[in-house]
């Protein structure tokens, strides 16, 4: 990862899954960030739920947070649904903010 892919992903974890008050990164949703010489971002995400209502809310909030980096000509979301999004993808910050305890084995088994 390059240090401007890196400043992208720093700003966006101030993008926030407004119905659950966490950080997108931290749930998982951003799959990769990649910048080419230009200065354009490509971020791949994905959703908990195909048919998010609130998917176009998210990718301008992504794009906006993207190009606050000041290398950052230009942001663009792909939304991609392979690899699956599961609770596997939190992080254990998001998933001690939601109160999921236990073992990520037990809950995949449940």
């Amino acid at each position: 990862m390059t240090p401007i892919e890196q400043q992208v992903w720093d700003a966006l974890t101030a993008v926030i899954d407004p119905e659950l008050g966490i950080s997108i990164v931290d749930l998982g949703l951003i799959y990769e960030v990649e910048v080419d010489d230009q200065g354009c971002c490509s971020i791949k995400m994905s959703l908990t739920t195909p048919g998010c209502p609130l998917s176009s809310f998210l990718q301008n909030d992504i794009e906006r947070a993207a190009k606050k980096v000041p290398a950052i000509r230009d942001a663009r979301v792909q939304l991609v649904w392979y690899p699956v999004w599961s609770i596997t993808r939190m992080s254990s910050k998001a998933r001690r903010q939601l109160g999921i305890g236990g073992s990520l084995h037990d809950q995949q088994n449940r």
